[in-house]
């Protein structure tokens, strides 16, 4: 996989060791007569990281590095420079007092074994990728992963591992592999099932990498910052949903460090989209767009990263009322959709050229819902119901928890177009859910339907029976 990595380290020795390696590219670029968009092109990436590169603003992967070098005809200059710097940073402990920061986080040992924590059934995929999640060390090129029996016999011993352990063993790969898969297997659980337990597993492998990490003069650090970031970000996401706004934001933070460390982008953009979800949830309207915005700096030059960002600023404007920005930044995501390719996977692999577009509907849905309630315009309503029934039809089989999200959103934006019935036959199915709960999202979606229901009038004794159902789930 090709990356253009985090910002350089603040360490002088590795800071200078980058800008050597961009000066070795700037030096083989000229040679062979490219400009920086022709180079960009060339390795799937806009000029503007080139032109970080070379200024040595920006760190690059080892395997960018071999494509560079290649495609430059190098001879082996461009990688050992790269080589070079990553070695500095090892050497300076460039961000090793960064990547673990003090002060306790959340979650509690989970007691008893892993098997009884798994849900029923549980599968492992056969291979590296799967449900958005790359391999730290093989990337998109793949690989296998280990049986259930041993995956579950690496993740104890990785947990059992503490700070004062003298062997130092070194993180295998199969460990990597394992840890990788079983954050898949939480995450489609979740999706599928709305499993409880998926937070307290996460969390715990958490712990347990923070103690690898903290293990001085090892290198821990850089080996498990990809993962770390993706587990942190996972676990922001699940406390997000079940609605622990505080420990979810702990989590997101963290998981921001880590991707920066790592150079995951991909990683970056979802951590601040749900740092703004949080944002505007807790009714701060500048912060969500802020976070918002910072998709876009983050993932410079991306058209999906900016097809992101302008959603969730789309939704800070909504909340706002402001209808002309709002419809300006739909405008924008739905431009930039199409603009995806097969290489924005390297960097986002939860965000397949699929989902884009999925992405983009159900973003669009929630934002013009929201414009709908906060400016009382049936035109805004009767959008977000066209938007919400193009995601649920992208929507793909499996996906439980998002789809019913989505029925909420649809029935919501009935009730702002002054529809009682066509919002109870789309919230309907969602009341026997799990997920249901006073303070889940689903819950707080629920209790804006509910509180629309109850403002309309000519509903009707059908009406008053489902908002008294809703009022007793959401209470």
């Amino acid at each position: 996989m090709t990356e253009v990595r985090g910002p350089v380290p603040v360490d002088a020795g590795a800071a200078e060791a980058w800008r050597a390696f961009g000066a070795r590219l700037r030096h083989w670029r000229r040679r062979a007569g490219l400009t920086q968009a022709q180079v960009g092109a060339r390795v799937g990436y806009d000029h503007t990281a080139i032109s970080k590169l070379e200024h040595g603003s920006r760190r690059a992967s080892l395997p960018l590095a071999r494509r560079l070098d290649d495609l430059l005809t190098a001879d082996g200059d461009l990688l050992a420079a790269c080589e070079a710097a990553e070695a500095a940073e090892r050497a300076g402990g460039a961000q090793a007092g960064s990547t673990v920061r003090p002060g306790p986080l959340p979650g509690e040992p989970l007691g008893g074994d892993l098997p009884a924590t798994l849900p029923p059934g549980s599968v492992l995929p056969a291979r590296l990728p799967a449900y958005g999640l790359i391999c730290p060390v093989h990337g998109g090129d793949g690989c296998a992963v280990p049986a259930l029996t041993d995956v579950i016999a690496l993740h104890a011993a990785f947990c059992a591992r503490g700070p004062d352990d003298a062997s130092r063993p070194a993180l295998d790969n199969e460990t990597v592999h394992a840890l990788t898969a079983l954050l898949a297997v939480c995450l489609r659980a979740d999706e599928e099932c709305a499993w409880p337990g998926a937070t307290a597993v996460v969390e715990r492998t958490l712990h347990a990498m923070l103690r690898w990490m903290a293990l001085p003069a090892a290198p821990y650090q850089h080996q498990l910052a990809p993962l770390a970031a993706e587990y942190a970000q996972s676990a922001g996401c699940l406390r997000l949903l079940w609605g622990r706004n505080g420990t979810a934001m702990a989590w997101l933070d963290r998981s921001l460090l880590w991707a920066a460390m790592a150079g995951r982008v991909g990683t970056q953009v979802a951590a601040l989209g749900d740092m703004s979800t949080l944002a505007r949830l807790e009714g701060d309207g500048s912060s969500a767009l802020a976070y918002g915005g910072a998709i876009r700096q983050a993932a410079e030059g991306r058209p999906w990263a900016g097809a992101m960002s302008d959603l969730y600023q789309a939704r800070g404007h909504a909340v706002r009322g402001d209808a002309a920005l709002t419809l300006r930044h739909i405008d924008r995501a739905r431009s930039q959709m199409d603009r995806a390719d097969e290489r924005d996977e390297t960097e986002a692999p939860w965000l397949s050229v699929a989902s884009v577009r999925l992405r983009v509907e159900s973003g669009a849905a929630g934002a013009l819902r929201d414009l709908a309630a906060a400016t009382g315009e049936r035109r805004f309503a009767l959008r977000a119901v066209d938007a919400a029934g193009t995601a649920l039809a992208l929507l793909p089989p499996g996906m439980h928890s998002a789809r019913m999200l989505f029925l909420v959103r649809m029935a919501d934006a009935h009730a702002c177009a002054g529809d009682p019935s066509a919002a109870r036959a789309a919230a309907g199915p969602v009341l026997a859910s799990a997920e249901v709960g006073p303070a889940t999202l689903l819950g707080q979606e629920l209790r804006g339907l509910h509180g629309r229901l109850v403002r309309l009038t000519g509903g009707g004794p059908e009406t008053e029976d489902f908002v008294r159902a809703l009022a007793a789930v959401i209470r």
